[in-house]
């Protein structure tokens, strides 16, 4: 079944194509960009920083020796989890603000970090 477009020539349908396939080349674009981009964020002062890519995947932890205390593991797991959380937060929110400026604000589904 084709979609139809009410009341657009079909000149106004062509453009309309066109600018949703340019959006969607530009989405590509931007998802690989922030995708291969890396996003760090440290804990307790930066004893411990982590870094993660922008699919979300921990490319590498970096632990102060000052922050290892054995008689507190406790507190260098709490800095690693804040660090974590901070670093996934920032490519989360980057993908998200580069996906609208992109989609010109549109809630599109399917979407990283879209329509969820």
């Amino acid at each position: 079944m084709k979609a139809r477009i009410p009341n657009q020539p079909q000149g106004g349908r062509n453009d309309m194509m066109a600018k949703l396939q340019k959006m969607q080349e530009d989405m590509a674009r931007v998802q690989e960009e922030v995708e291969n981009t890396e996003f760090t964020a440290g804990a307790g002062g930066d004893l411990v920083t982590v870094t993660l890519n922008g699919k979300h995947e921990l490319v590498r932890v970096k632990i102060n020796p000052e922050a290892v205390d054995p008689e507190d593991p406790e507190m260098l797991e709490d800095f690693i989890t804040i660090a974590f959380n901070e670093a996934l937060r920032k490519a989360t929110e980057t993908m998200e603000t580069r996906m609208s400026e992109v989609t010109g604000g549109m809630n599109l589904p399917g979407i990283p970090g879209f329509g969820f």
